[in-house]
């Protein structure tokens, strides 16, 4: 049956073992990829987007025709274009100019307006940090202020985890015929593994969950913050604190580096035949770290957050 609107094909992505890679490394166990780069704008972030401005349109916290504003890597800026186009919502999007071109140019192609704001000196270009992330976050409050706007705050706002609660969660544990053991997740907002684990937590208490960040910056696991820049756009900011992590169970922090990600990205893409980002390498990366350890023989569930269509203009697939 057809859907009445691109709204309602936002989740219910497909999932696929990745038995490939299991048996060429020699592991133990199964991993389930959820192929979240298959929503209409390529990211696991349509849920998100999809989840607060519904929750903020029932709480009457968003007006007819008000503008959202929301900072973005680009992903949350992708899903909301969608979900406000559609909804007669004017957008603004506020990224920082260290996130990929593609980006930029698909949330504009979708109605956004961008505002793209400028790396700190010391920054990397293409390694976007804390502090310029912290910069973004300074002209999103001023874009806001002068434009009354709604602001989406996907890093607050409880529509972002529980999205994932309503459905992440339980697609993996349908997809995986119940026998999920773990879960692991790159942390960006946190929405994501915060929904997810919650609801997975529901079917079944003892399945573990495990949050990746970047080699260098991994803060939340409380290590000092010694390489703040890294390739793995949308998570990994050296934030020793976020909100949806904060009432569900964080059984290990792993760290990825930079080129294990992207070695892992390639290796998807040749080995499975998904072609996906910085961030979904990190998870798999992760995943197989675990079945050559303590998941030994389990069935871990990572999420393949976007395509790796947004990275072309990156070291990605130089």
């Amino acid at each position: 049956m057809a859907a009445d609107s691109l709204l309602d094909v936002i989740g219910g992505t497909p999932s696929v073992w990745l038995d490939r890679m299991i048996v060429k490394r020699g592991l133990n166990g199964r991993i389930l990829a959820k192929l979240d780069y298959l929503n209409p704008g390529f990211s696991k972030k349509d849920r998100a987007a999809k989840g607060i401005i519904e929750m903020a349109e029932a709480r009457s916290d968003l007006r007819p025709g008000q503008t959202v504003v929301e900072l973005t890597s680009g992903n949350m800026g992708t899903g909301l274009a969608i979900v406000c186009q559609l909804k007669g919502y004017p957008f603004v999007a506020v990224m920082s100019r260290g996130n990929s071109i593609e980006r930029a140019r698909m949330m504009t192609a979708l109605g956004a307006e961008v505002v793209l704001v400028d790396q700190l000196p010391e920054s990397i270009p293409g390694q976007v940090s804390g502090g310029d992330l912290a910069e973004v976050d300074r002209v999103t409050q001023l874009i806001v202020a002068e434009r009354a706007a709604f602001r989406a705050d996907q890093f607050h706002h409880a529509g972002n985890a529980r999205a994932h609660f309503e459905t992440t969660g339980p697609e993996f544990w349908r997809d995986s015929g119940e026998s999920l053991t773990a879960f692991v997740d790159f942390a960006g907002s946190g929405g994501t593994f915060g929904g997810t684990m919650a609801a997975l937590k529901t079917f079944d208490p003892e399945i573990k969950g495990y949050v990746v960040e970047p080699d260098g910056a991994a803060a939340l696991a409380g290590d000092a913050v010694t390489r703040p820049a890294h390739p793995i756009q949308g998570g990994g900011y050296a934030m020793a604190d976020l909100d949806f992590l904060r009432d569900v169970t964080v059984d290990r922090y792993l760290t990825v580096a930079g080129d294990v990600a992207r070695d892992t990205t390639r290796a998807l893409a040749r080995e499975e035949g998904i072609f996906a980002g910085f961030s979904a390498g990190a998870n798999v990366a992760a995943a197989l770290e675990l079945l050559a350890g303590p998941e030994e023989g389990g069935v871990i569930g990572v999420v393949i957050c976007d395509s790796g269509l947004k990275y072309l203009s990156t070291d990605l697939w130089e």
